[in-house]
């Protein structure tokens, strides 16, 4: 299988569906949606379900499909914190920075991160096991410092603790421990 092939399946995190198929059937699911007022989040929503993320050329075809300007679509996708322009990791850290947490420690447990995973905030582990994020505040600040990984909060974390919080990960084959 030639390259452009093997990069074109990988599109998605799925790698089930060529690139094609992923942008085929987000122009599908756009076409139903033309015409109808405040659709836009929720078709954006649909296309990065199906594409694994938000990036310029899946803008366009939203854009296209449901006939609004370009930057409009970006405009959303970039203001909303939950869509991401950028390939996402199996799970999401989420490293909280709101005040209690900050002065007690997250940007050291950022800054930990960040090395032991070999990535800046908001990008993804090359094997695309992990996307660091911060966040102003995880409504855990009786907890400080605290972090989340998917749906599983991690309190009073410190920064020599995050080496066996990330290997429960690798332990499970990826999948939460």
């Amino acid at each position: 299988m030639s390259q452009k092939a093997t990069e074109s399946q990988c599109a998605c995190c799925c790698g089930a569906e060529s690139e094609e198929a992923l942008q085929e059937r987000i122009r599908q699911l756009a076409r139903e949606y033309r015409g109808r007022e405040g659709s836009l989040i929720q078709v954006l929503h649909m296309a990065q379900t199906i594409y694994g993320y938000l990036p310029l050329a899946v803008q366009k075809i939203v854009a296209d499909e449901l006939e609004v300007p370009l930057s409009q679509v970006s405009g959303v996708v970039t203001f909303y914190s939950f869509f991401s322009t950028q390939p996402r990791g199996k799970h999401t850290i989420r490293v909280c920075l709101g005040t209690a947490c900050y002065v007690r420690g997250g940007k050291k447990i950022v800054e930990r991160l960040q090395e032991l995973l070999k990535v800046g905030v908001g990008d993804t582990t090359a094997d695309r096991q992990f996307t660091l994020e911060v966040a102003r505040c995880i409504g855990a600040c009786g907890l400080a410092p605290a972090m989340s990984i998917d749906d599983t909060v991690y309190k009073q974390v410190k920064p020599e603790r995050l080496e066996a919080i990330l290997a429960q990960y690798e332990e499970n084959g990826g999948e939460n421990p």
